[in-house]
């Protein structure tokens, strides 16, 4: 997993910091697979998601599914739908992108996510 730094998430509320933080409950993190990024040409951070995550293909996850990362645990809500920014980045990219932009999430359970820490399913518990 990669990601710009070490980040703490606050459970029903967000990651410390963001701009999303203590604002919604369904957008509170943005996870997107390595793989995912990979096929479309572009770089862990570039299509602003929070989290990178290696070895995992997250668009398979359903909604309410369960995900430990590091001390935290987050739940994921569904799909994040591409923006027009995606087209700033490439051309195009928003209709690629689509249903592979990435995983939004809900925090569960407050914890410190660091830069390497692993990333594991939970049996489904909502």
């Amino acid at each position: 997993m990669a990601f710009l730094g070490n980040m703490k998430v606050v459970a029903n509320e967000g990651i410390k910091g963001d701009h999303h933080f203590g604002k919604t409950k369904s957008r509170q993190v943005l996870l997107i697979d390595d793989r995912s990024l990979m096929n479309f040409g572009l770089k862990p951070g570039q299509i602003r998601e929070n989290i990178t995550i290696s070895g995992m293909d997250i668009h398979g996850l359903a909604a309410g599914q369960r995900l430990d990362i590091g001390e935290a645990t987050l739940e994921i809500t569904g799909h994040c739908q591409p923006c027009s920014r995606m087209d700033e980045l490439v051309p195009g990219l928003q209709v690629k992108i689509n249903k592979r932009r990435g995983m939004l999430c809900k925090v569960i359970k407050t914890g410190i996510i660091n830069i390497g820490d692993s990333v594991a399913r939970l049996d489904n518990q909502c």
